[in-house]
């Protein structure tokens, strides 16, 4: 998998697309992988203040029930409605239709912290090396 180069990713395999003072969250394709098949989505409601680096919802799938994690401080401007009926867009397309939530940018300086495609790509073969 090649991860697209415009998305910020964190390692706890989030991703953020940061268009002006908004950005656009969802899980990478590593993570969708991981979870297995998801069957349901709970996320934050509009207006709900997020963290980076803490919880902002839970995917539920056929494993298990697995939080996710803010990658950037802000007030939710929309979260994906269509994930509610079709859970399963995550795994279909975690990087574009199977997105989580937007996010009106507090601090758009902690983007600095996060990782570029490559970086993430080395994170990830680093992390399954013996």
């Amino acid at each position: 998998m090649s991860y697209p180069t415009e998305l910020l990713y964190t390692k706890d395999h989030e991703w953020v697309r940061v268009e002006g003072e908004v950005g656009t969250v969802g899980i990478t394709d590593y993570a969708q992988k991981e979870l297995g098949d998801i069957v349901f989505v709970e996320l934050p409601r509009p207006g709900d203040a997020v963290t980076a680096g803490e919880s902002f919802g839970t995917l539920e799938s056929v494993k298990a029930v697995s939080d996710v994690f803010a990658p950037v401080t802000g007030t939710v401007e929309a979260v994906n409605a269509k994930l509610q009926d079709q859970p399963e867009m995550v795994n279909a397309d975690p990087h574009g239709q199977g997105w989580l939530m937007r996010v009106r940018l507090a601090n758009r300086a902690e983007t600095e912290k996060l990782m570029l495609a490559d970086t993430y790509e080395t994170y990830l073969q680093e992390a399954k090396a013996p």
